[in-house]
């Protein structure tokens, strides 16, 4: 490899470490604030949707032939063994199953058909992201219930270079973009389950990291 181009390959790093560096100073938790006590484990309702990526059984009762498995492509699209190019993402599985039904009944007389989703990724409007100083930065599903402690057991918890009580949690409300102020610090290492709260599909988790 020439010297230019290792010069410019570690200049693409230096870039991009930068960049990150930029956008967790800039959603650092100065700018943020508390979530008020009684909110912090509220709930929202919400149905599943199925997402590309996510793993489906189609099971047609009375025509096992018929059945079928499968995986939800990236264009959001699935594809059975008598219908290609079902739209699929966006919906949940029961609407899934009476798009199926309709298709079908050209060639079967009443389908009864159930939705299965075996493997879940969901659509982004229905996940967890974390970035930033955990120690495997990713998507996770969401799930009902879910908290702050099990995100972070998925995620396999923070590197050693996190500043965990300047963390933060960006959440769509309403329209609205707030930032509020995690401590995770006081929850993972000092077990204080007072800095716990209930996770909403589409939260992102910013953790900083520690200069010092």
């Amino acid at each position: 490899m020439s010297a230019t181009l290792v010069s410019i390959t570690r200049w693409g790093v230096l870039a991009g470490t930068v960049g990150l560096s930029l956008l967790l100073s800039a959603c650092g938790s100065s700018g943020a604030r508390e979530i008020a006590t009684d909110e912090r484990f509220s709930e929202q309702n919400y149905n599943y949707v199925v997402g590309p990526g996510d793993t489906l059984e189609v099971f047609v009762w009375g025509n096992e032939e018929l059945s079928s498995q499968g995986v939800v492509r990236p264009d959001g699209k699935f594809t059975t063994r008598l219908v290609e190019d079902l739209e699929a993402s966006g919906k949940t599985s029961t609407e899934l199953a009476r798009d199926i039904e309709k298709a079908y009944g050209q060639y079967v007389k009443h389908p009864v058909v159930s939705v299965i989703v075996n493997g879940f990724v969901g659509v982004p409007t229905q996940q967890v992201r974390v970035v930033g100083e955990a120690s495997q930065p990713r998507s996770v599903p969401f799930r009902r219930h879910m908290t702050l402690l099990d995100l972070m057991i998925d995620v396999g918890g923070m590197t050693e270079y996190a500043d965990g009580n300047d963390s933060v949690l960006v959440r769509n409300e309403n329209g609205t973009q707030n930032t509020y102020k995690l401590r995770l610090d006081d929850l993972l290492k000092d077990g204080d389950i007072s800095a716990n709260l209930h996770l909403m599909p589409g939260d992102i988790v910013i953790i900083s990291e520690s200069w010092f």
